[in-house]
């Protein structure tokens, strides 16, 4: 007998066990015969192979992402860009689309498509260079201020899904933003903010605890 033929009825063996366990002797189901119904519903999973081609196709697609990001590309020098700072994170260039002069961007070497995906210790090694990059490009442009944006999601502007710090340079009456012309409301103490309170505090709190509603007093003197 040949290898390949006592593997497949060592396999074949096994899944008459198994069915004998599934449907038992005495249950309908003559002695020593397998079910075929049975035979037929079960298949062999190879779940080692299966899982190693789906990481596969993951790393592939994050490859080709990878590929056509801009920001990737600036990173591996096949794309033009002007930098201003770079390190072994993360670099800093002048956006070809800027808001006003001075408009820069901090990116992390390796690609993250969102903030949400980006691990700690980048985000950490990004914002650590906020304050020594600012302060450049303040006085190199003549300003005193200047707004730090993350555009997070397309729905909040966000269009290379590849995470990036804007510092964008300001002056006076520059008018950048609709929102700095529009009226803000005072936040409303009613029982819709004391929800949001407790439901955003649920999300951070490990435990998943939730505060009731004696503790609306003590949740808004924190703030």
């Amino acid at each position: 007998m040949s290898e390949g033929s006592v593997s497949l009825d060592m396999e074949a063996r096994r899944l008459a066990i198994l069915s004998s366990h599934l449907c038992p002797i005495g249950s309908g189901q003559p002695r020593g015969r397998t079910p075929i119904a049975l035979f037929s519903a079960l298949s062999f999973s190879y779940c080692a192979s299966g899982s190693g081609e789906t990481q596969r196709f993951r790393d592939s697609e994050e490859k080709d992402r990878q590929n056509d990001c801009v920001f990737c590309k600036i990173v591996r020098g096949e794309s033009p860009a002007l930098k201003l700072y770079e390190d072994d994170a993360c670099l800093c260039i002048l956006d070809t689309n800027p808001l006003s002069h001075g408009h820069s961007l901090i990116i992390p070497k390796s690609h993250f498509c969102s903030l949400k995906a980006t691990p700690p210790h980048v985000i950490a090694a990004m914002c650590s260079k906020v304050p020594f990059i600012s302060s450049a490009i303040m006085k190199a442009t003549g300003c005193d201020s200047f707004n730090l944006l993350v555009n997070n999601g397309a729905e909040a502007g966000q269009v290379i899904f590849h995470t990036h710090i804007h510092i964008i340079p300001r002056k006076a009456r520059d008018c950048l933003w609709p929102s700095e012309s529009l009226r803000r409301h005072p936040l409303k103490l009613d029982q819709n903010t004391f929800k949001l309170v407790n439901c955003v505090q649920e999300e951070l709190s490990p435990a998943g605890n939730t505060k009731d509603g004696n503790d609306q007093g003590s949740a808004l003197a924190k703030n």
